[in-house]
């Protein structure tokens, strides 16, 4: 019996959120029903505003290009960040250095780190400076240089010598996005840099991610996924992203 197109719509949009993109003839022949069905299953999606077609198949739709403000990001998913935050930062040993790199998420890590006397954490984040500089028992480096007003963190190639100078235990690194075939994205170039940057100066990185960033593909990458050995996460992420991530060997912690 043929599937109907509720059902053949479900797996179409559950394959975009696990890849990005989807091809006219690899759907055909999973559905057993012609290609001009299968185009006519896609515009109707792109009319509902799920997917963009393209040659061939069709991508998920971007409408994220601009990044919300760090405001309203810090507003956006709280409950799930603060416990992100929390989890993470009680992967931290005493004696450790860490880097964070710039985002609401890595922020809720200084946040409940505070009273850890014996860490020292390195960040180019303006917020996360701040953060720190409101009690931190440890020891804070700011990674300096040209201050980008609209993100609220260091870039540029004095940034980049800084991080240079450092080895650390661990890197913990935000995103805009999470795709399995476009990786780790963000929004603005430049920080995506940093990110990749402080990922080669780490012996382990670390992504914090709440579940709205899973499927998302944003301007820039910052690495493939199997570049990092753990995510930590929300309750929401499901277990078909949980599935696909183990089987590259990434493993998923989530946050309490």
């Amino acid at each position: 019996m043929s599937l109907t197109y509720e059902e053949r719509r479900q797996t179409i949009l559950a394959r975009l959120s696990m890849e990005g993109k989807v091809q006219v003839h690899d759907l055909a022949a999973l559905f057993n029903v012609s290609t001009e069905t299968i185009r006519r299953d896609l515009d109707r999606l792109e009319k509902e505003g799920r997917l963009r077609k393209v040659y061939g198949g069709a991508v998920q739709t971007r409408s994220g290009w601009i990044e919300p403000t760090f405001l309203k990001r810090s507003q956006m998913f709280r409950e799930e960040k603060q416990a992100i935050g929390k989890t993470a930062a009680s992967l931290v040993k005493d004696g450790e250095t860490v880097m964070l790199d710039n985002g609401t998420t890595t922020l809720e890590i200084m946040r409940h780190l505070k009273d850890r006397a014996h860490v020292t954490v390195i960040t180019n984040s303006v917020p996360v400076l701040a953060c720190a500089l409101e009690g931190f028992k440890g020891k804070i480096v700011f990674a300096g240089g040209e201050v980008n007003m609209g993100v609220q963190a260091a870039t540029g190639p004095i940034a980049h010598e800084l991080l240079d100078q450092f080895k650390v235990n661990k890197a913990f690194i935000s995103a805009g996005g999470i795709s399995l075939s476009d990786g780790i994205t963000e929004y603005n170039l430049d920080e995506a840099l940093v990110s990749r940057k402080m990922m080669l100066r780490t012996e382990e990185s670390i992504l914090v991610a709440d579940h709205s960033k899973f499927g998302v593909t944003t301007f820039a990458q910052i690495a493939p996924i199997e570049q990092i050995s753990m995510i930590v996460t929300d309750s929401g992420c499901t277990a078909e992203w949980i599935e696909a991530l183990n089987r590259l060997d990434v493993e998923v912690l989530t946050g309490q």
